[in-house]
């Protein structure tokens, strides 16, 4: 059996993105999968323009063409060029007798493009081209199933993360809480009013953060794990400290933000808004604390005893070790794929 996946390949650096991209690739690559990149510009530019014609109308529809054999194809969407999807898909279709699957990494229609009916059509008529998706989790496969979506929809559950840092091991609870993401909207993080010290990481911070909060610096996501010294780690978006708001708030109804997984593979519990998709997860799995508002953090934090951390803790290596395997994306590729790891 002949499978591929087909990636963007992303230069950017010190953020999630290609992380997620690129660990999907690793761990697929153990179930027999072979890359094929896609390399273009992502800005609006005359390069770009240029770029992505020639993959359209030479380098996509050759290789397609020199590789007929191939049996699946998973695609990582979006690759952030509708028409460059368009031209992949039609592709595939004429050249091949391969089924096209979709990992989704982003859902525009319910993060940038929210309210705007136009857009949804489009996206959503584009997902059903594919002949089964992984979303991120049953909320996020249940808005695309009501919005139109018709073709198999399995549950990815929470990305996984190959971390090559050392396993936080057991350790004496302090109440000792992280945050790692893009610092330029983490607005809240100005508002935080806490007793316990919050240690923040990422690139574009402000000049001035309430004295509870000591930035760390930036590093890349390979780099970060290893400085990740704390209890817990905050997944929280938006401007506000009293719940998660904003476009990227209100997003996490329906993502699996990819700060979870680092958290986790990292052995670190998380403290998560509690309307997230992913608190249930976190429920379910005892993996940390959901929570309304970040006021409530610092009697959770007092209140909670070294016992019930340490089991908390145990569940987190549980769950970081099979993120380490790949476990999450190979059980939903399965389910959808017959294949077997090599």
């Amino acid at each position: 059996m002949v499978n591929y996946v087909i990636s963007l390949k992303d230069s950017a650096k010190n953020v999630a993105g290609p992380k997620a991209n690129n660990d999907n690739i690793k761990f697929l690559k153990e179930l027999g999968f072979k890359n094929y990149w896609l390399k273009f510009d992502t800005n609006t530019g005359f390069k770009s323009r240029l770029q992505k014609l020639w993959l359209a109308h030479y380098t996509i529809p050759t290789f397609f063409k020199q590789h007929s054999n191939i049996n699946n194809i998973i695609l990582q969407y979006p690759l952030y060029s509708t028409y460059l999807m368009e031209q992949v898909v039609n592709s595939i279709r004429k050249y091949t007798d391969a089924k096209i699957y979709f990992i989704i990494h982003d859902v525009e229609s319910i993060r940038l493009f929210i309210n705007q009916p136009q857009y949804y059509k489009a996206e959503l008529s584009f997902l059903n081209k594919a002949d089964g998706i992984v979303g991120h989790n049953q909320k996020m496969n249940t808005w695309l199933k009501e919005h139109g979506v018709m073709t198999k929809l399995i549950s990815l559950d929470i990305f996984d993360y190959d971390n090559p840092a050392k396993l936080i091991e057991t350790r004496e609870y302090k109440g000792t809480v992280c945050y790692a993401g893009n610092l330029k909207k983490a607005e809240f993080l100005q508002k935080v009013n806490l007793q316990h010290k919050l240690r923040i990481f990422g690139p574009n911070p402000t000049d001035h953060y309430p004295s509870s909060v000591e930035y760390m610096g930036q590093y890349t996501p390979e780099e970060l794990p290893e400085h990740l010294d704390a209890d817990f780690g905050l997944v929280w978006d938006g401007t506000s400290s009293q719940g998660c708001n904003g476009v990227f708030g209100e997003y996490m109804k329906y993502n699996n933000p990819h700060k979870t997984s680092l958290y986790l593979s990292s052995g670190i519990p998380v403290i998560i808004w509690k309307k997230a998709a992913l608190a249930e997860f976190v429920e379910k799995n005892q993996l940390g604390l959901t929570i309304d508002s970040l006021d409530e953090l610092d009697s959770l934090l007092d209140d909670l005893t070294n016992d019930q951390y340490q089991k908390i803790h145990q569940n987190v290596r549980n769950v970081a070790e099979k993120m380490r395997n790949g476990f999450y994306v190979k059980k939903a590729v399965k389910q959808l794929i017959p294949v077997e790891e090599q």
